[in-house]
């Protein structure tokens, strides 16, 4: 799920969805994952240019994505819906100027604590061996686009670029994450926790491991009985509560983080050995997996003299 937070945003979403055309594509490319310019021209019995014209509209509001793909002939650009669930906060309206985000690469945590099954590997290869722990310490382990195991967690230092009148008003965490099986299960219910500077936020349960089908951007060399893709998840923390999705997970709210400009921002993922769904986790980042990201952060502020003068 994806939740647009800005005015700038939102109508730039407005406008993508303001044809009937573009809503084509976009259920279209749902369908048939990967279609060219070509493909999707023929099925939908369009021309090319207008194609190619409504796809620049789609693509300027993140909606859908292009992978060069080469073939045995020819290079040709393939096509990839983003997401297809999406919130519009009509409740709050955040300036996007009181903003910042970042891309953690998953396998830049600063802590670690797992046990078997696990592994991680770069796009290219494996890290070390599967199934010891020890190579998470490996210098490789910043290049990670895919790590798992079955219990325990890793922790992650998120950046605070927060201004000491700066007054955080929410959070926002989306990682693409599923359970982790002995090879893969669809039906592995997993608990997930996460923890803000080691306080609990709440819990997730992911509903298996996922290798029906190859993950959009899991490259050809990954064995086809192991991890494919993930959902991808929206963690939120707000004043009203932490939510998954939107869907409340704990009363836990930002104020309770008491977080300032020299606050640590510890965010910790973690498979408990002694949940009541112990299933681990695998948590996918560029080049592998559905949505070709890493941990991506938001954190929205407000400007304390801009919250005086309103009182």
């Amino acid at each position: 799920m994806r939740e647009f937070f800005t005015k700038e945003e939102s109508v730039l979403f407005a406008k993508a969805l303001s044809s009937e055309l573009r809503i084509e594509i976009l259920h279209y490319l749902y369908k048939h994952k990967g279609s060219s310019l070509n493909e999707i021209a023929t099925a939908l019995n369009v021309s090319r240019p207008a194609i190619t014209q409504n796809m620049k509209i789609l693509t300027d509001a993140d909606l859908i994505e292009t992978k060069q793909v080469f073939g045995q002939k020819d290079a040709r650009k393939s096509c990839y819906l983003k997401e297809n669930r999406f919130v519009i906060n009509l409740g709050n309206h955040f300036n996007s100027d009181n903003l910042y985000t970042a891309e953690i690469p998953i396998g830049q945590y600063t802590t670690y604590q797992v046990a078997p099954t696990c592994g991680l590997a770069t796009p290219k290869e494996l890290i070390g061996c599967v199934d010891n722990p020890r190579y998470f310490d490996d210098p490789a382990r910043f290049k990670a686009a895919i790590l798992w195991f079955s219990s325990g967690y890793i922790e992650y230092r998120l950046p605070n670029y927060l201004e000491k009148e700066h007054v955080p008003q929410e959070i926002q965490i989306s990682m693409e994450i599923s359970s982790e099986a002995p090879g893969v299960a669809q039906n592995w219910p997993s608990d997930i926790s996460f923890f803000f500077n080691d306080i609990w936020l709440g819990d997730w349960t992911s509903p298996g491991d996922f290798g029906d089908v190859p993950g959009i951007y899991t490259p050809d060399w990954w064995l086809p009985n192991w991890n494919q893709y993930g959902l991808l998840k929206l963690l939120s923390i707000n004043s009203h509560g932490t939510f998954m999705d939107g869907h409340p997970i704990s009363s836990i709210t930002l104020q309770s983080l008491n977080l300032t400009e020299n606050s640590d921002f510890r965010f910790r993922i973690a498979a408990l050995a002694d949940a009541k769904n112990s299933g681990g986790f695998t948590l996918f980042g560029r080049n592998f997996g559905n949505y070709n990201q890493d941990l991506k952060l938001h954190v929205i502020y407000d400007k304390r003299n801009i919250l005086q003068k309103g009182l």
